[in-house]
């Protein structure tokens, strides 16, 4: 999967925007994102989505299996907040935050009114915000946004240890797929008993064969002159595009415009 997200990123249709475009675009709408009420970020994360699938390109089966990660890691958080109890000499104290509630022994279990709330407006929060990180994940190269932060002056250090740590990703996961075939087409995954013996197996030589890779890796860059900060060649071959520059702009300015007639009419009925 990381490997198609990488691929993605290199030969969607935004490929040619400047990158640092792309940086404060996405950046700038989580901002709004972790600021605004549920219905914007509604909003948000649909504008978020019709930004990559349309016109960035993306497959649009792999963008909201994304968000469905998103979305379940969130439900299984949620119930905590909406699922509450006390003792039933307490009960009247809560009836009134009470949606529905079963009697257990001396306790009442309710699903609490302000907790759904609570938890509804992590959700469309969660949502909004994957959003603009999926955007910025399947539209720029990492290697471009590590160009950006080196643009921007960040220190040297910061985003060779991030090229180190992409990099290290995809020798684990390549080390992992090849031990994978070498199990499955020797019968390893046959029965389940079979099967954990060689996940464990796996488990076991993943860690070594991904030191050994990394330990080439590191020699591989000393044979070559490294001198404490990696330096890659990159042509700049981009083209803003004053359409998408104007709909950002538009589309932000209108959302933090709605949010503050929100508020508006909040307080004017307070």
């Amino acid at each position: 999967m990381s490997l198609q997200l990488d691929t993605l990123a290199y030969t969607n249709r935004l490929r040619k925007l400047p990158p640092e475009h792309k940086l404060v675009f996405a950046f700038t709408a989580l901002a709004i994102s972790l600021a605004t009420h549920p219905l914007v970020q509604i909003l948000m994360a649909l504008w978020m989505g019709v930004w990559t699938v349309i016109y960035a390109r993306i497959p649009a089966g792999v963008y909201f299996r994304l968000l469905l990660f998103t979305i379940v890691f969130c439900l299984t958080s949620l119930p905590a907040l909406m699922v509450n109890g006390v003792g039933i000499a307490d009960l009247q104290s809560v009836q009134l935050d009470s949606w529905y509630g079963l009697t257990l022994g001396h306790f009442y279990i309710y699903i609490s009114h302000s907790g759904s709330i609570q938890a509804w407006g992590i959700l469309t929060r969660a949502l909004a915000s994957g959003s603009c990180l999926y955007f910025l994940m399947l539209t720029v190269p990492f290697t471009e946004i590590l160009q950006t932060l080196c643009y921007l002056r960040f220190p040297a250090l910061l985003t060779d240890l991030l090229l180190l740590m992409y990099r290290f990703i995809f020798i684990l996961l390549n080390t992992a797929n090849e031990l994978w075939t070498a199990q499955n087409s020797r019968g390893g995954y046959i029965t389940w008993r079979s099967g954990m013996k060689s996940l464990a197996l796996l488990i076991g030589q993943l860690l070594q064969r991904t030191l050994q890779r990394y330990s080439q890796f590191s020699l591989g860059l000393e044979a070559r002159g490294f001198m404490g900060e990696f330096r890659v060649w990159h042509p700049r071959r981009y083209r803003p595009q004053r359409r998408y520059i104007i709909e950002a702009i538009c589309g932000c300015v209108g959302l933090i415009g709605l949010e503050i007639w929100r508020n508006a009419g909040i307080f004017t009925r307070i």
